[in-house]
């Protein structure tokens, strides 16, 4: 008897903990169907198809063709179980040998490249005008003779082929199913199975719409005739989708509320080219039939279709496909943390190693195991945003800098395909909720918003440049709003400037016309009398001290003189002294006379200068002007020189305001057109609300964030102004707009304002005031409302606090944000109706497309929500450790899942006996 000894493999969870998706072409023909001549003998199998060499060279060439399209989880489904007569001509086992124990040639083994191979076949039951074909698949462990027993028992002993035709098994499905269960539970008669316990089966329908396939044998009557708890998957033709299938079969739709088959693609492949033509993603947590069972009972969690409508209306490859190491999607695969002082640091200096899922890892434990201690620490360490709420804040902070940082704890994360040289953060973005967070951004408009926007892949990234454009848009409105306050000053000054200039050029005219320039002339010839007669004066009271000089009277007593002078030279001085005397008398008294005639003149100067500036003052008078400003001629001279230059200044001013002012208008037509635009983007998101979940709608109050509204009318600081703002209903109270437009047009009493609020509120929204308030904008708030019973919604402020957590948790699991998720239990004020209602099935939705980690008390998030990676933690005072780990199939982690969060298997069992299930 031939036994199958599984070689242990430990690379594939290695590489992505906990359970993970494959590649899955489950419907592949052997040769074992060369008797059909409908399967292709490659060209390179060495030997004969039937022998040992030529099984062998055959089985390594189909694993090389999956490893190169890909396909990592094989179901080998040819009609008959064998080529020939004897269970060694099995194509079949001689791919699960060569899997098992081969080396490709790159020298790496077949098991490393491909992740499980399930023998089985494609039996044509008693049913049907031609039959009908299920697929039956293995775990290798049943052995190649209980393999090809179990074949001949469906067959009813009966050869699949002769003369090439396929035959007829003498037993209908539920005969062939019937006899087979009896074969496995009690050991299959005279050659029982040596371990029932280590192989089962799981039945699959191929290619359901065809004459041979469950459809079109059974027709409608398959509900009433086939075993269906017996079929795990149905698989849909080339060219189908599920929705296509389930279309025109509303009997199908109707069963599908309780427990759909789920749909699978599969090639039917009979050549090697073939292979992979057609697959599915699976997600497997082991390579066994039972992991692959309940990847098909999951079909919502662990199965995805491979294809989607193209622009042309052709089956494509969905651009995004789960697995986590051919999508890029950024997910963090390790948490490591060494330091003795930290809570999950090791006494023994080595390091605590988290192993995370790159779709759903659960983290569970007991109270102070740690679970809030990991998730915060992580928070803190990434830098990532804290909560809003400051109490939160410090909770996250405190357990983070007391316990899993302590001590400078060192903490290092596993990204792959991530930047290695970006932070922490920027290689994994991650979303983080602490405990009763969610219960505060229930009330916080912005982050509902934030949700709403990534709701809807398509309108996502729009709504988010959009949002972004606004917020560039308000900025710039309020600066130039401030820049056209003092431009609107400056231009003010260089008018009052050029205003001036101009009325000093003006007044310089009537000036001239008036006669100035008498009064200029005037003005000059008594100066230039007033300097002569200053001269004179200057030049008597020289003559008059020159006078008062004693000048001798007789040279002959001088010494010097007698001696060195000569009697004729003396003469000559003598003489000179004489005449000098007489001389300076005369001039003396010729100034004194001259001196008396200037006082005569400058009196009449003076008389004439006052009659004509008298006359001029009196000429501008009868002109408008002020004859006194004659004083300021200077001044008005200077200013009116400056008319040029100050008019130049003004015009560029107005210039620059004038296009400021243009720019202003054009900005806020420009946000108003966004608006519009951000607003019909979410009434698509709103409307695709309902059909994500028809129990939550959300509608839009235009404008009803009134913060920014609100600050400005208080600065204001018009107790009147601020007083009927605060009385207003909030249905009542305007946008800024509307506000703006009712002062404008003189309706500021449809606002409900009196008439002396409206008196002080035009007399303080001058024009830069105005252009201030132009510049906000209200943002608009998304009301989300829920259903509590038929066609009634309350809203969300109005739900209890777990109504409201779930409403919120539902709507960020079924978000397009690819951003990971973590949540520190949600279940702490989560509606368990809801929970089952919305929140599982969104949690479902996002395997494969997003990364999140939940910390829970909660079994149903853990076992309903189908956890890929479940961690149990443990901790004594001061010190926390990971007590188990690994995918919901290990036995081990079922058991910590149920003592942990179920309270144990007798708590299990009495609820069981309570409910009477």
């Amino acid at each position: 008897m031939h036994e199958f000894k599984r070689n242990h493999v430990d690379v594939w969870h290695r590489e992505v903990p906990g359970a993970r998706w494959f590649k899955a072409d489950l419907h592949v023909h052997t040769l074992d169907d060369l008797p059909g001549r409908g399967v292709k003998v490659p060209a390179e199998v060495v030997g004969t198809p039937s022998s040992e060499e030529g099984i062998r060279s055959y089985a390594r060439l189909l694993l090389q063709a999956a490893v190169q399209r890909g396909v990592r989880v094989l179901g080998l489904t040819p009609h008959s179980a064998r080529m020939g007569e004897t269970g060694e001509s099995s194509a079949v086992w001689g791919i699960v040998d060569e899997w098992n124990d081969g080396v490709d040639d790159d020298g790496e083994p077949f098991r490393h490249k491909i992740y499980a191979v399930f023998p089985g076949f494609e039996p044509s039951l008693g049913e049907g005008k031609s039959g009908l074909h299920l697929l039956f698949l293995f775990d290798p462990e049943i052995g190649r003779t209980n393999y090809q027993r179990a074949f001949d028992l469906v067959m009813d002993q009966r050869l699949p082929w002769r003369r090439n035709e396929l035959q007829l098994s003498g037993k209908t499905a539920t005969e062939a199913l019937d006899a087979l269960r009896d074969f496995w539970r009690e050991g299959g008669g005279r050659s029982p199975i040596a371990v029932p316990s280590t192989w089962d089966y799981l039945v699959l329908a191929p290619h359901i719409d065809s004459d041979k396939g469950i459809f079109g044998a059974e027709k409608g009557q398959i509900l009433a005739r086939f075993p269906v708890k017996e079929l795990a998957g149905l698989e849909l033709s080339d060219e189908k989708l599920p929705e296509e299938a389930l279309s025109k079969r509303p009997w199908l739709q109707e069963n599908s509320h309780r427990r759909r088959p789920a749909f699978f693609h599969g090639s039917d492949a009979y050549s090697l080219d073939d292979i992979g033509h057609r697959f599915t993603w699976v997600k497997l947590a082991q390579p066994r039939i039972e992991g692959l069972r309940q990847a098909f009972l999951a079909e919502d969690s662990r199965m995805r279709i491979a294809y989607r409508r193209d622009g042309e209306g052709e089956l494509a490859e969905i651009e995004n496909p789960p697995d986590v190491t051919v999508s890029g999607r950024p997910w963090l695969k390790s948490i490591s943390v060494s330091g003795e002082a930290s809570f999950f640091g090791r006494r023994d200096g080595g390091e605590t190693r988290f192993d995370l899922s790159p779709d759903l890892t659960c983290i569970i434990g007991g109270s102070m195991t740690g679970k809030s201690t990991l998730l915060d620490g992580l928070r803190v360490h990434l830098k990532a945003p804290l909560p809003k709420d400051d109490h939160l804040k410090q909770q996250v902070e405190g357990r983070a800098s007391d316990r899993f940082l302590a001590g400078s704890a060192s903490v290092t994360l596993e990204c792959p395909g991530q930047d290695p040289t970006g932070s922490d953060h920027e290689r994994w973005p991650a979303v983080f909720y602490a405990q009763n967070e969610l219960q505060r951004l229930a009330q916080d408009p912005n982050a509902i918003e934030d949700i709403l926007s990534r709701l809807v892949a398509k309108e996502t990234d729009g709504i988010r440049k959009r949002a972004e454009n606004l917020r560039t848009l308000d900025g710039e409105l309020g600066r130039l709003a401030k820049h056209l306050a003092k431009l609107d000053q400056d231009f003010a000054d260089a008018e009052q400037g050029a205003d001036r200039a101009k009325r000093a050029a003006e007044q310089l005219a009537a000036f001239a016309a008036a006669g100035i320039d008498e009064l200029h002339d005037a003005s000059a010839s008594h100066n230039r009398w007033r300097q002569a007669a200053s001269a004179a004066e200057t030049a008597l009271s020289d003559a008059q001290a020159m006078r008062m000089v004693d000048l001798p009277e007789d040279l002959d007593g001088l010494p010097l003189v007698a001696t060195a002078v000569a009697p004729e030279v003396r003469d000559a001085i003598h003489q000179r002294i004489v005449e000098v005397r007489e001389q300076l008398s005369f001039a003396t008294q010729g100034l004194a006379d001259v001196t008396a005639q200037f006082s005569d003149v400058m009196a009449a100067l003076e008389k004439h200068v006052t009659v004509v500036r008298e006359n001029l003052e009196r000429r501008l008078a009868e002109s408008g002007f002020d004859g006194t400003a004659i004083k300021e001629f200077g001044s008005l001279s200077r200013q009116a020189a400056l008319v040029e230059s100050r008019e130049a200044v003004l015009q560029e001013l107005r210039h620059q305001r004038d296009e400021e002012e243009s720019a202003f208008k054009r900005l806020l037509e420009e946000r108003n057109t966004v608006v519009e635009d951000q607003r019909c983007a979410f009434d698509r998101v709103m409307a695709a609300i309902q059909v994500v979940d028809g129990r939550i709608r959300a509608r839009r109050q235009n404008n009803g964030i009134w913060t920014r509204l609100e600050d400005f009318l208080v600065s204001l600081k018009q107790r009147g102004i601020t007083r009927w703002w605060n009385d207003l209903e909030d249905t009542k109270k305007p946008s800024p707009q509307e506000l703006l437009s009712g002062l404008r047009h003189d309706r500021l009493a449809a606002l409900d304002m009196s008439d002396a609020v409206q008196e002080t509120f035009r007399n303080v929204m001058v024009v830069p005031v105005q252009r201030t308030l132009a510049a906000i904008r209200c943002g608009d708030n998304y009301l989300l409302e829920f259903e509590l019973e038929q066609g009634e919604y309350r809203r969300l402020e109005d739900l209890s606090g777990g109504q409201r957590v779930s409403v919120l948790l539902s709507l960020l699991l079924n978000t397009m944000d690819e951003r990971p998720l973590v949540i520190d239990q949600p279940e702490d004020e989560l509606d368990n109706r809801f929970l089952f209602d919305a929140v599982l099935p969104a949690l479902k939705r996002l395997k494969g497309r997003r990364q999140v980690i939940v910390a829970t008390h909660n079994p149903n998030i853990v076992v309903n929500g189908d956890a890929d990676q479940v961690i149990q933690l443990d901790a004594t005072a001061d010190h926390g450790r990971i007590a188990q780990a690994g995918a919901i199939e290990d036995a081990t982690v079922r058991d910590a899942i149920m003592q942990t969060v179920d309270g144990g298997a007798d708590a299990f069992r009495l609820r069981r006996m309570k409910y009477g299930f």
